[in-house]
């Protein structure tokens, strides 16, 4: 009764860590959306202020530089918490360890 009450502890702190994780994660992309909205509409009206056009100041780089940048940091953030790794998945795993255990059966049959 006791390894099935420590079992269900251990799922209920693993859901609560993934909740935290998920949680930090929609809180960054939150803050990511806000403040570069903000900075890009106030740096469109100061050029816009300063006699450029709509276009000119809408499609100049430093509109789009800290969208491109902290986006970066908000892929990589994403990436983690979904686990998403084309390289070393989880099937990639499986092969690895099944390849260790076949060659450690073969070493273990050569002294038989």
């Amino acid at each position: 009764m006791e390894v099935m009450e420590n079992r269900n502890d251990e799922k209920m702190k693993r859901a609560k860590k993934r909740v935290e994780e998920l949680k930090g994660f929609y809180i960054h992309l939150t803050v990511y959306i806000l403040i570069n909205t903000f900075i890009s509409t106030m740096k469109i009206i100061r050029d816009l202020g300063n006699g450029e056009s709509f276009g000119e100041a809408f499609w100049d780089f430093g509109t789009f530089a800290v969208w491109f940048f902290w986006g970066i940091g908000v892929f990589f953030h994403g990436v983690k918490v979904f686990s998403y790794n084309p390289f070393f998945g989880k099937d990639w795993e499986r092969r690895q360890i099944q390849k260790y255990m076949d060659k450690d059966k073969k070493e273990a049959e050569k002294y038989r």
